[in-house]
């Protein structure tokens, strides 16, 4: 039945529904179960309309109206034989999370009789409200209409609620004006840029290869707690982060949780959100504890691009739900808990061919490996001319609690290559090719005879490098935990994609001046590997003589968000872009305000949120204890205790008096600095002024309310500890 292929519609939508066996341990029994790819695509479509569908998701061509109906009818069938009732456009606004309108599949026919009906036209287009979105001055208030429209090379898939399923349907999202208002539209189109530009130039070394695409696998750390726990923590539900919090005795300093045993309610969790991954087609592989307490880390198998972050974004909601039903809360937020380590994605990119090969695979003699070594320095050269653009890609409020802060890249943007790379470019640029090293792994001798031999790769992994080479990919390791990977990776293709194009006119020229090919390519490398030399770093990124160093390189260390996005207003990167036809002028600009928005946003949450925890908390309920130690006082000085015995608890009392003066005094100082940067227009002088005055005092604020928490009797302090957020049990 898998492989049966029908000659109509109505033969295909006559069959029985395909049986599938999903209580089997066995994942590749029900993998892909909610999801209609080309296994029921098959079993639901005529055979003609199933391969002009394929053919459009490999291949990228239109699909036309007549086959839309098609699809449709055959998908509905798929998702009502499943049990679904409603379907929806799946797509990903720029608020950073996903977003849904969920339309029944009941309709009442012409005679009144009821019916379910899902027509081409739904599948295709849909029409969101445009002005309800984040657009960054696109649309106005009152120009409400903006259109979703399905992308059918991201299959749609059933998402399963507790009362029942719903069709969705993964979608772009643009203005009525045609301006992109969400992750995956200018992300195609980066897909595009760097197909065309990448089979090009892979035409140098073999004229088979027709298409080019990146694949990405994106390793996703995130945190859970007890969800009761979680409740009793306002700052966590709203912010993402305890705002206050002192640090416990015991925290991550023992190293013992990274890759220790997996508790088990965790590991209860992790089973059942990955069998609910695989029944959605994403393809997950590794689970394993992180280094801070209750800090975790899943990865997927690679998969193309796009796909890739639709199943990253979609994964995010699976474990939101599966972490209700155990009583979890899981935490994206890319530093939770101060004094612990923070979470990431780790975006590791690469180049693919429809040939099967891996433009980024060394082999065994990278030196003689010319393809290789093009694409290899083509990145590193796009790196480093797009190093501040990177940079702006990764920036949020959130993450900037992360970078450089001993368990995350810095804010300086360097490659990490490994030494035998890093010697290979070396002797291009020294003009020492011709000598070959042969990079077959070694073996490592442990001195234990019943150890089986051990094989060394070429080189070690520098987890301090925000984007490092680490065999046959580039891991870009600088990317939030929080974030949706649209963005960088937009970012990356497009640097990559612009870079090969030049690149290839480069060889053109040189080649048509009478330079053989690799003449031609060795020679433009060469340049490229002395231009972007700076940008290669193998040491350790944490320490304080790296940052003295990338000074000494001219390379930038741009800390905070709001001056890091000031490069998406560079004239010259917006007419990169434009051109490119990624981006338009005002699309970068958009998002430029979209960013400083946000950012500015979520520092006044947590002002806020800071502000009424302190005042209306944990002030009232130190107090009331304050009370019973005065109480306490008076208690003892009647019945005659000397004042000697006694001045301990007076001194603990007058601490706690400082500690809540100099509380509400640094409360009134912050929300007169929110005042002050609220009377702004500016978006970007706003962000700076949230950045660069109203932050400082979030710290002094916490100081006293973390002093006060030490001082407090247990019972009486009003915020769970952290010692009772961080032990899963």
């Amino acid at each position: 039945m898998g492989n049966q292929r029908f000659k109509s519609l109505d033969e295909a939508l006559s069959r029985k529904p395909l049986e599938i066996k999903i209580h089997s341990p066995k994942a590749s029994e029900f993998f892909g179960v909610n999801v209609f790819n080309k296994r029921f695509m098959a079993e639901y479509l005529p055979s003609d309309v199933y391969d002009r569908l394929v053919n459009s998701m490999e291949n990228g061509h239109r699909i036309e109206m007549q086959d839309a109906d098609a699809i449709a009818s055959g998908m509905k069938n798929w998702a009502l034989a499943n049990g679904a009732t409603h379907y929806t456009h799946w797509f990903q606004p720029l608020t950073g999370t996903t977003a849904e309108k969920h339309d029944s599949f009941f309709h009442i026919s012409g005679d009144g009789s009821p019916v379910e009906k899902f027509a081409g036209s739904a599948l295709i287009q849909q029409e969101p409200d445009a002005s309800s979105f984040p657009s960054g001055g696109l649309r106005n208030t009152f120009e409400a209409r903006g259109y979703t429209g399905w992308d059918p090379s991201s299959p749609a898939f059933l998402y399963e609620f507790p009362s029942g399923k719903t069709l969705c349907i993964p979608t772009i999202f643009v203005s009525y004006t045609g301006e992109s208002l969400d992750f995956k539209s200018p992300l195609l189109k980066s897909l595009d840029l760097i197909e065309k530009a990448g089979v090009e130039v892979c035409n140098l070394f073999d004229k088979s290869v027709s298409k080019v695409f990146p694949t990405l696998g994106i390793e996703q750390e995130y945190f859970l707690v007890d969800a009761a726990m979680f409740r009793a923590r306002p700052d966590l539900v709203m912010s993402g982060r305890t705002l206050f919090g002192h640090t416990p005795a015991k925290g991550q300093q023992l190293e013992d949780h990274y890759f220790g045993s997996i508790p088990h309610r965790v590991i209860s969790f992790m089973v059942e959100m990955e069998q609910e991954c695989w029944k959605l087609g994403i393809p997950l592989k590794t689970r394993h504890n992180e280094v801070a307490l209750n800090q975790f880390e899943c990865a997927p198998l690679f998969e193309g691009i796009n796909l890739a972050i639709d199943h990253n974004q979609l994964m995010m909601d699976v474990m939101q739900k599966i972490a209700e039903k155990h009583n979890f809360a899981v935490i994206l937020h890319e530093k939770p808990f101060k004094g612990l380590n923070g979470s990431g994605k780790h975006n590791n990119w690469s180049l693919g061919t429809n040939t099967g090969k891996n433009l980024l695979s060394p082999g065994k003699t990278p030196k003689s490996n010319l393809q290789f070594l093009t694409f290899f320095v083509n990145t590193i050269k796009a790196f480093h001319d797009g190093a501040d653009l990177i940079r702006a890609s990764i920036a949020s409020a959130s993450n900037d609690h992360r970078l450089g802060a001993n368990e995350a890249p810095p804010a300086i943007m360097s490659a990490f290559l490994g030494s035998q790379l890093d010697s290979v470019l070396n002797a291009i640029e020294n003009s020492g090719i011709d000598q070959e090293e042969d990079a077959t792994k070694s073996i490592m001798k442990t001195g234990i005879s019943q150890i089986p031999e051990m094989m060394l790769d070429n080189t070690d992994r520098n987890r301090t490098s925000p984007f490092a080479f680490t065999g046959n990919k580039f891991e870009l390791r600088a990317v939030g935990s929080s974030a949706n990977s649209a963005f960088p990776m937009t970012i990356m293709n497009t640097l990559v994609g612009l870079q090969l194009v030049e690149f290839k006119k480069e060889v053109d020229h040189l080649m048509g001046d009478g330079k053989t090919r690799d003449q031609a390519i060795l020679s433009i490398l060469k340049r490229y590997i002395m231009e972007s030399k700076r940008i290669r770093f193998e040491g350790n990124g944490y320490g304080d003589e790296w940052v003295k160093e990338a000074e000494r390189r001219g390379l930038s260390n741009i800390k905070t968000t709001p001056r890091a996005l000031d490069v998406l207003s560079d004239e010259k990167w917006l007419e990169k872009f434009e051109k490119a036809g990624v981006f338009s002028k005002s699309e970068l600009h958009a998002r430029h305000e979209i960013m400083l928005e946000q950012y500015t946003r979520k520092v006044q949450i947590e002002g806020r949120i800071m502000e009424e925890l302190a005042l209306s908390n944990v002030i009232p309920a130190v107090v009331r204890y304050q009370n019973e130690l005065i109480e306490n006082v008076k208690g003892q000085k009647s019945l005659g205790i000397e004042d000697d015995y006694l001045q301990p608890s007076i001194d603990l009392i007058k601490r706690i008096s400082k500690h809540i003066a100099k509380t509400k005094e640094s409360v009134s100082e912050m929300n007169q600095t929110r005042k002050e940067a609220n009377q702004l227009t500016d978006a970007r002088e706003m962000a700076i002024a949230y950045c660069e005055k109203v932050i400082p005092s979030f710290e002094t604020i916490r100081y006293h309310i973390d002093k006060l928490e030490m001082l407090t009797d247990d019972s009486a302090w009003p915020l769970p500890k952290y010692r009772e957020l961080l032990f899963i049990r």
